[in-house]
Order: C-alpha cells, then structure tokens, then sequence
C-alpha cells in the first residue's frame, strides 16, 4: 500500500491541471489511469503511417491558451517543453456549391468578407461579449455555488441595471438559430459560425447556443487556432514533468474499482488488480456520474436522490474520427483554404439541423456537417517534408444506429456500429471532400476510422461515443451538470471530489473543472 494526500482517478486535462496545482502547493499527489497512457482524450499518435503524427481524439486547443489554467501554468509547462503555434485564419465555411467564408483574427477582414446586414449581425454579437466579458466569462470559469458567484451577478445588476441584466439574460438563453435569423441566405457565413454549437455538445436550436457561438467566434478572433507543436502529447509530458518535478506520481495501468469509506471520509482507493492505495486528504474523480455513484462510491454512501439523478444522466450524440495521411498538400478548389486550421463543410443553419435530427432520430445523416482540421497548416512537422494530415471529426452521429437517412447503407439488425459500417459512412464523407480537394485521390495515402465504438473503447468517459461526456443541453448545464442535487465539485462523502466534463464547466479542453476544484482545496 502506498499513501498519498490526495488520489486523483483518471488523467484527462482537468486531472493534469488539478494535480498540477495540488503538487505546486506542496501536496503529495498521486494520478491513476486505467489505460497504458496518460491524457485522457488527449494522445499523439502515428495511426496512419510512420512520421504522420495524428492527434487521434481532441487537438485544438483555443480554450486552453485562454484559460486560467494557462494563465497560471503556462509559463512552467514551457519550461518542460509545451509550445504552441497558431494560424491567423482559424476557421471557414464551406458550403456544398463551393461558397466559402473565411474567419481571421482581423476583425477588419473579417467585416470585409460580409454584407452590410451580417456586418451588424456580427458586430452586435461580439460587442455583447466585449461588454459583459466580465458577467459571461465568470459563468463559465468559476465556481457558480460560491459567494464570489452572488457578488459577481449582484456587482453586475449594479452597473447594468435589472433591465438590461434581465434582457441580457433571454439574449443569452437564444439559439443560433435565432441569433442568424435576420441574415439573408448566407450559408458560407452560417456554415462557418453555426457548426462550432456542435464543439460545445450543442446543436442550432439549442438554448444558449447563440451565446456559445458567440464565446468561440470572439474566442478564435482574438487567438486563432492553436495547437500543440508536435503533437497534443507534448502537452501531457509537459504536465507529467510538471507534477513529477514537485514530487507527484502519475500511474498507469491501474483501474480504480472502488473508493474505500470509512465514517462517512474517503480513506484511499482499490484497483481491479488489488492494489491500494491510501489517501490521506482527497480523492478526486475524473468519470462519469454513472461511474462514480453506481461503481465507484459504496451504495451506503450515496443519497438515493443523487443516485437517481446520476442514472439519469443524459449522454448525447456520438462522434466518428477520420484521420488520413496525404503525399502532399490538399489542392482545396478554394486555394486559401490550404492556410486555415479547421473548415466545416455545411451547407449552414438548415443542413446543420436536418443532420442533427436525424442522428437523434438514429440515422446515419445523408449530408453531415463535415469538420476538416487541418494541423499541418500550423504545424508542418506533423508530417514528413512535403506532405500533410487531414483530422475529420464528424460529431451529427447516433451512438446506436436505426438506419441511414439516404438509404445507400445496410446497418446492422442489432444497431452496434461495426468497422465495416464505419467504412462505408467514412466513404460517403470523403466522396463529398473530393468534390472540394482536386488532387485527394491521388494525394491519399491512408486513413483510418474510429468509430464510436472505438471512441468509448479508448476512454470510457466517452459513453456511446459522446465526445463530450454527457449532453450539454440547460438542463444539464451549469448549476445542473451533473445534477442541481450537489454544489460545485463536491458528492456525497465530504472529501471526494467529481471533475471532468461532465462537471460544471463542461466539457472542451480548457481544464476548468480540475483548475477550480485545485485552486479550492489546495
């Protein structure tokens, strides 16, 4: 048996960053991950051919570099070797007849690429963050059942008014949908702006969606597009040093399968292996609400109210990678598409939520929002000289598969996503992209698909092959993610701790969950 002042359960970003705090401030922290690796979601990878590094799940990482995690950190995880490169064009939208609309970090050109009408649409919608950044930016990064929380909103209504805190309110609780609704048809516009709902475990008609889309647009124009240089698992061994250097261990291969109580505290952690391992101050859990009150926790120990709310815990719609390895540069039929970072191929607002209602409807969507990241236009090592990675994230999708919304493509009776059906909607996806890449089948290597399934597979978060670990609709957001039951990060045994996206903030790669509960109990 080994002892530790607090045990951390998984390794994921908000892990990294707690652990990080925890250590700096003198702790004795010890990581536990189930797989063979640490990250989580985050993990490097030469999936396709060798020297073709592919960030096989998660890859940009925006909200990161503007985090207060970063804030705090960044300046020590350089030290141990992170460094990002971004792109000055961080997005763009495509549309099927070849329209297109690019999104810089120049809110001149940015204005420039619009009509006078989407011009004022724009400008309104990021002036509402401007104004507010303060309001909006501490929902979404601090504790929301603290004092400092009431004192924020009251400080708020103070300088606002009820009025206009009242109507900035039912502005932020809008679709976007409803925030594009007075722009004429302008679906290379849309298509660029509306799909980043879907980065957020949201859709276009989705509350709040409006306020997202404007939180990423504002976002990306004042950073870009940055990732790791290298590869995303720069950042894990950053993190691993980090922790390492004051004093903390990571540890992997172990699969915690309960948390041992005694007298109402935690008193450390068994493993399926039979290891234990003792803790003296915390543990803290990176999973699912499923995971930690019906396996983790003793039934004793669990309130029968919070443990019917974490069943019915919601997970949404499920995500297909496809990575794929090319002799040279795509040739885009748009030639400044080869300097942006990610493209959505939409045909805007409609296509967007025709896709989505027939994934929720368990159809294989017939024309899917198609998201091409592009990593070698920021960063060309990714690649061997002269050639390039293409990392297609297709996030329209139902974790159990009713039929196909084309009707080209046989599904299995049991609904169960199989390789073979993976394939055959990975080839539907990349017979659209040719249409807009000339040289893509002479260029094309290999590629290689993971489905849901293999999603869920490589990180039991993901239940269902939801990227976001749980739908990020109201109800399960904010004061109610994971449930309204339990305040901030804390459960039913007073010092064990619930982190990762399925916790207020919710999901992205900002580490905001592990930042707030390290900076609480350091």
């Amino acid at each position: 048996m080994k002892s530790y002042d607090d045990i951390i359960i998984g390794s994921g970003i908000n892990s990294l960053v707690c652990a990080a705090l925890l250590a700096r401030a003198g702790r004795k922290v010890c990581v536990l991950e189930r797989n063979a690796t640490l990250g989580g979601c985050i993990a490097t990878e030469e999936i396709t051919l060798p020297g073709f590094r592919h960030d096989v799940l998660s890859s940009w990482h925006p909200l990161f570099v503007t985090s207060g995690a970063f804030a705090e950190l960044g300046e020590e995880l350089a030290a141990h070797g992170l460094e990002y490169l971004s792109a000055d064009k961080p997005t763009a939208g495509l549309c099927e007849d070849g329209s297109s609309y690019i999104l810089s970090t120049s809110r001149e050109k940015n204005l420039a690429g619009l009509d006078q009408l989407d011009q004022v649409v724009l400008q309104q919608g990021l002036a509402q963050i401007e104004n507010n950044a303060d309001l909006i930016f501490g929902l979404l990064s601090q504790q929301l059942w603290r004092f400092s929380m009431l004192r924020l909103v009251c400080t708020s209504i103070w300088k606002m008014g009820l009025g206009k805190f009242i109507d900035l309110g039912r502005d932020s609780t809008q679709s976007v949908r409803q925030w594009l609704r007075c722009t004429p048809d302008n679906r290379a516009w849309q298509a660029c702006i509306a799909p980043w709902v879907l980065h957020v475990g949201l859709g276009p008609e989705s509350a709040t969606s409006a306020l997202m889309a404007k939180v990423v647009t504002f976002t990306l124009e004042a950073v870009g597009m940055p990732v790791v240089k290298g590869g995303s698992d720069q950042m894990v061994k950053a993190f691993s040093a980090l922790i390492e250097q004051h004093g903390g261990e990571l540890i992997t291969g172990q699969d915690v399968s309960e948390i041992t109580v005694d007298s109402g505290r935690a008193t450390g952690v068994a493993t399926a292996s039979g290891d234990i391992f003792l803790a003296h101050g915390n543990v803290i859990c990176n999973v699912t609400p499923q995971q930690l009150y019906s396996q983790l926790l003793p039934t004793c120990s669990v309130a029968q109210d919070v443990g019917e709310r974490a069943q019915a815990y919601r997970f949404g719609r499920a995500d297909m990678q496809i990575h794929i390895a090319l002799d040279a540069p795509p040739e885009w039929v748009n030639p400044e598409f080869s300097e942006v970072a990610m493209i959505h191929l939409s045909d805007g607002v409609d296509a967007l939520s025709r896709a989505i209602n027939q994934a929720e409807r368990g159809l294989l969507p017939a024309c899917g929002t198609i998201v091409v990241g592009q990593p070698c236009a920021v960063d060309p090592s990714r690649a061997p000289h002269g050639k390039w990675i293409l990392w297609l994230q297709l996030q329209e999708l139902p974790s159990k598969v009713a039929g196909d919304a084309a009707g080209e493509i046989e599904v299995p009776f049991d609904g169960k996503w199989t390789p073979e059906l993976a394939e055959h909607y990975a080839d539907r996806i990349v017979a659209r992209l040719r249409r807009h890449i000339r040289n893509l089948d002479q260029v094309l290597l290999k590629r290689v698909v993971l489905s849901p399934a293999d999603l869920e597979a490589r990180n039991r978060n993901l239940v269902g092959g939801d990227p976001y670990s749980g739908d990020c609709s109201l109800d399960q957001n904010l004061l109610f993610r994971p449930t309204s039951k339990l305040r901030n990060h804390d459960t039913t045994v007073a010092n064990v701790y619930h982190i990762g996206a399925s916790t207020h903030p919710g999901p992205g790669l900002s580490g905001g969950s592990g930042f707030l509960l390290g900076s609480q109990i350091r």
